[in-house]
């Protein structure tokens, strides 16, 4: 099992930066896949940024140039620069845990608030 906590969530106001951390705790074996999602009231829950081991960083489209994140072992971070009112969302962590041929299984934190007001 693997624990994930966010943190960093609060309100902001536009134009301004947050960075946000998760940390993995726990019986952690090998973590393939990091990432930021995040769902706004009312729409469905979207990737915001994706890490794989020894590939490049991938993000929305909605973010590039503006969120940057980055993974510390078993952190990983989501740096926020320039935020919008649309920005305004519960921020969720998740990781993917690769078990060989035991299979993989992912994990979600329990998700931070960011507020940007405009």
């Amino acid at each position: 099992q693997v624990q994930l906590v966010e943190s960093g969530g609060t309100l902001v106001q536009a134009g301004g930066s947050l960075r946000l951390s998760c940390e993995a705790s726990g019986n952690i074996v090998s973590i393939t896949i990091m990432g930021w999602y995040r769902q706004a009231p009312g729409k469905q829950r979207e990737l915001v940024a994706l890490i794989r081991a020894g590939a490049n960083t991938n993000y929305a489209d909605s973010v590039k140039g503006r969120f940057t994140c980055s993974r510390d072992k078993n952190t990983l971070y989501l740096s926020m620069n320039n935020l919008k009112p649309e920005d305004t969302a519960v921020y969720y962590c998740a990781v993917t845990e690769d078990y060989g041929i035991l299979g993989r299984r992912d994990y979600w934190g329990q998700g931070t608030q960011v507020t940007v007001s405009s």
